[in-house]
C-alpha cells in the first residue's frame, strides 16, 4: 500500500460538483492499494498514520497524532500512486489493485 499523508485545516472531495466527503481540522489520506495487498497491510498502514505525530503541541514541537488531538481524517482512494514512470512519458498502472479489491481494503 501506498499513502500521502497531508495536514489539512480543512478539506473537501467534489465529483461531478457532489460533496463526497469534507473534514475539519486533522489529516487528508490518499491511500493506493497494490497487487497483494492484504487486510494485514492495510490495518498495519491505519495503525501506522494514526500514531503519525504530526501534529504541534503546546511548545510547537510536532509531538501528537491524530488521535491526541480529535482531528478529523478523510481517506481518498487514489491508485496514481501506482504509477511507474521508469519508461517512456505515459505512466504504467499495472500495479495497482484491481477496483473492486482497492475498495474492500
Amino acid at each position: 500500500m501506498r499513502a500521502v499523508v497531508q495536514r489539512v485545516s480543512q478539506a473537501a472531495v467534489h465529483v461531478d460538483g457532489k460533496l463526497i466527503g469534507e473534514v475539519g481540522a486533522g489529516m487528508m489520506i490518499l491511500v493506493c492499494a497494490m497487487q497483494g495487498d492484504t487486510q494485514a497491510n492495510a490495518d498495519t498502514l491505519a495503525a501506522k498514520i494514526s500514531k503519525l505525530r504530526i501534529f504541534k503541541d503546546a511548545a510547537g514541537k510536532m509531538n501528537r497524532s491524530i488521535l491526541d488531538t480529535g482531528g478529523q481524517v478523510l481517506v481518498v482512494s487514489q491508485f496514481t500512486l501506482s504509477a511507474d514512470t521508469s519508461r517512456g512519458n505515459r505512466p504504467g498502472f499495472s500495479t495497482a489493485a484491481a477496483p473492486d479489491e482497492g475498495e474492500r481494503l
